[in-house]
């Protein structure tokens, strides 16, 4: 069997497939046999220092898989009976942690548009944040859950509210809309990311 040899930068040479050290290891602190344990476990504190936390990878907040941009088209249908086509567009920002979502969603049909940006943040899926609709200039809340590619709200302001899901598989995602006591009854959109 042949011997593998490693310069020690403290003195002399040892061997780590036999037992017998070269040059002067008198003066050397670690001895002979304990110069190969060290190598080896140093190379496991390396190994351990790099190692992927698997706490980190299962923990992944809801929001993960939204960021980009998205656009589509959907229904938006009033108390009094007519529907007509509405198109939209949607940023999604998320944090690092996908704790944290930023959304600026802008839809518009021929006669109704709505331009609203909010901030909601997830605590073990319990969903909180603010938002608001710029055109009519109306500050809100939201509350509900997010989990697994699924959000359910609740958007409050004074004088309005609505209830909002939002299903998103891969790239894409579809939004429901029913808005309580107000002219418009469901808004409906498929959307596309990229």
């Amino acid at each position: 069997m042949s011997n593998v040899l490693i310069q020690s930068s403290i003195s002399g040479e040892h061997s780590l497939a036999g037992s017998r050290c070269f040059g002067d290891d008198h003066r050397s602190p670690i001895s002979c046999t304990a110069r190969p344990l060290a190598l080896v476990a140093g190379i496991a504190l390396l190994v351990c220092a790099f190692a992927p936390d698997s706490r980190a990878q299962r923990t992944v907040g809801p929001f993960a898989g939204l960021a980009g941009a998205w656009n589509g088209n959907g229904r938006i249908e009033m108390q009094n009976g007519n529907g007509e086509r509405i198109r939209c567009r949607a940023r999604y920002s998320v944090s690092q942690a996908a704790e944290v979502l930023v959304q600026e969603l802008r839809c518009a049909s021929d006669s109704y548009r709505f331009d609203v940006n909010s901030t909601s943040q997830s605590n073990a899926g319990a969903l909180s944040g603010t938002w608001t609709e710029v055109t009519r200039n109306v500050i809100g809340t939201l509350s509900g859950r997010a989990s697994g590619g699924s959000i359910q709200a609740l958007v409050t302001a004074p004088g309005f509210s609505a209830r909002l899901i939002v299903n998103t598989a891969g790239n894409t995602q579809s939004v429901t809309i029913n808005p309580e006591g107000n002219e418009v009854r469901s808004i409906t959109v498929t959307m596309k990311r990229g």
